[in-house]
């Protein structure tokens, strides 16, 4: 089961909670997506 989470604080793309797990990154007290999340982390190195 795929419950909503919130929406990406990047590029607004929805996060889902798949069988009881996250299936983003929350950091700091926002959401994120996968993609977005390893994009500013590449950007970070």
């Amino acid at each position: 089961m795929r419950e909503v989470v919130g929406k990406c604080v990047r590029c607004g793309k929805t996060v889902y909670c798949a069988d009881g797990f996250l299936d983003g990154i929350y950091h700091e007290k926002d959401l994120y997506c996968h993609p977005c999340w390893e994009e500013m982390n590449d950007e970070d190195s």
